[in-house]
């Protein structure tokens, strides 16, 4: 993962913080961050679900392993600006196909 994609999740909030020390591994919710940008990113996420079907199709994953509404919200906001930033980054639009084609799921056979 580059560098400026790990600034704008560290910026949003929306990363883990992540501690190891010897046998011990925690991972955490980061507390100290921008809301307002926070506040959109979950509102993005939850306006997908209905918007987008691979946003949902991810979503519904996360909630299948058991994850808590408001932490898949975060893996959701998480996700969107990772495909933000690759937008970004090869300098086209959003494309949903394009976007979740790595997480679709094959067809039942």
């Amino acid at each position: 993962m580059s560098t400026y994609i790990e600034a704008r999740k560290n910026y949003a909030g929306i990363s883990p913080i992540t501690r190891a020390s010897g046998k011990s591994h925690t991972v955490q919710a980061r507390y100290v961050r921008n809301n307002r940008l926070t506040d959109a990113l979950q509102t993005q996420a939850f306006s997908a679900l209905q918007a987008s079907p691979g946003a949902r199709h991810y979503y519904d994953k996360q909630r299948e392993r058991e994850i808590g509404y408001n932490p898949a919200l975060r893996q959701l906001g998480n996700r969107l600006v990772g495909i933000l930033h690759d937008c970004l980054k090869i300098r086209t639009l959003y494309d949903e196909a394009t976007a979740w084609s790595h997480h679709a799921h094959a067809p039942a056979a």
